[in-house]
């Protein structure tokens, strides 16, 4: 993914990951943006649950906050949230889980009647990683999907920790690094 932070316009619109989104939305990029002219009424992002997605979630908005900021201020922009675990068992339907604490995975097993020890818990990395019907069931049949409607301020927060972490200013980034490493959970190395 192309970082927006140092780019030209002419290299956003040759970049091969972002110039298939400018042309499916349909709608030009900065001064030229119409936003009469989308194809959609839901661009949704759909990256991985972990660290490496909620990056390329980063970048995806700001590029959107930056060069199609009325996408994002019409109410167009979604979040996908894939789930990061599937408990299964046999006779039992899987229970998929959206977040790190899986304390109430277990509870709602519990209730069920199943004990932690008979289940296996699979945790997914990528999307890649599921089957085609559990990444439908899961993130994409419109019945069952969990999406998340960016707001313009998710899109400001993602740019402005974008230019921290991506900009040019080391001492910032130094500081935010040093305040903010004791709060890793998940090192992705």
């Amino acid at each position: 993914m192309l970082n927006v932070e140092k780019s030209r316009a002419d290299k956003i619109y040759g970049n091969d990951k972002l110039q298939p989104v400018i042309l499916a939305i349909g709608a030009g990029i900065g001064a030229d943006f119409d936003i009469t002219k989308i194809r959609y009424g839901k661009v949704i992002i759909m990256a991985d649950a972990d660290v490496d997605g909620a990056h390329i979630r980063t970048l995806l908005l700001t590029f959107f906050f930056r060069y199609m900021r009325p996408l994002i201020e019409n109410g167009n922009v979604y979040l996908a949230q894939p789930p990061l675990y599937k408990f299964s068992k046999k006779g039992m339907d899987d229970l998929y889980w959206y977040e790190d604490d899986m304390s109430g995975a277990f509870k709602i097993l519990e209730e069920r009647g199943v004990a932690r020890d008979q289940v296996s818990i699979q945790r997914y990395k990528g999307l890649g990683e599921m089957n085609p019907d559990q990444l439908w069931e899961t993130t994409m049949d419109p019945e069952r999907r969990i999406l998340i409607k960016v707001k313009l301020e998710d899109a400001m927060k993602a740019d402005e920790t974008f230019t921290l972490l991506m900009g040019d200013e080391i001492e910032p980034r130094r500081k935010f690094i040093e305040e903010n490493a004791k709060y890793v959970k998940n090192l992705d190395i």
